[in-house]
């Protein structure tokens, strides 16, 4: 691991996003609730939340980061769902990695949850969006699509 212990704690942000790709269908399914596995979008929410919390198990070499706030946030559109991760702390190093972590999960949770229906989605486009905090201070992706 990275010896961060000479660095000053600050407050910290990061969000990251995602897409998974799905037949117009099976948007239609989870609209009309008719699903399976129940409610795909909480299940994935949760997951997404869960995972930021254990990333450093997940992840060799990420330190563990006492979490202040982590959420995911899951929006229909008409060729898939676009997922979207925040975390926050205040800490000695950033947590990009958690925020990518929570999508990741979700993205997958929702693979599973939908998989019955939709065996050829497509889980892609999973990127950090922006961080603040630290010696770097703010960075925010350019181009957002």
């Amino acid at each position: 691991m990275v010896d961060v212990g000479a660095k000053p704690v600050t407050s910290r942000e990061a969000e990251a996003s995602g897409f998974v790709r799905m037949a117009e269908s099976t948007v239609a399914a989870i609209r009309e609730r008719r699903t399976p596995k129940g409610d795909p979008l909480e299940t994935a929410r949760l997951a997404g939340i869960m995972a930021a919390k254990r990333t450093c198990e997940l992840i060799p070499l990420c330190h563990p980061l006492p979490l202040t706030h982590a959420d995911v946030q899951i929006t229909l559109e008409e060729n898939g769902a676009r997922v979207t991760g925040t975390a926050s702390t205040s800490a000695q190093t950033g947590l990009e990695m958690e925020a990518l972590t929570a999508v990741s999960v979700a993205a997958l949770t929702l693979y599973d949850m939908l998989k019955a229906i939709d065996r050829g989605m497509v889980i892609g486009e999973i990127r950090l969006e922006r961080k603040s905090g630290g010696k770097s201070g703010e960075w925010t992706r350019e181009i957002s699509s």
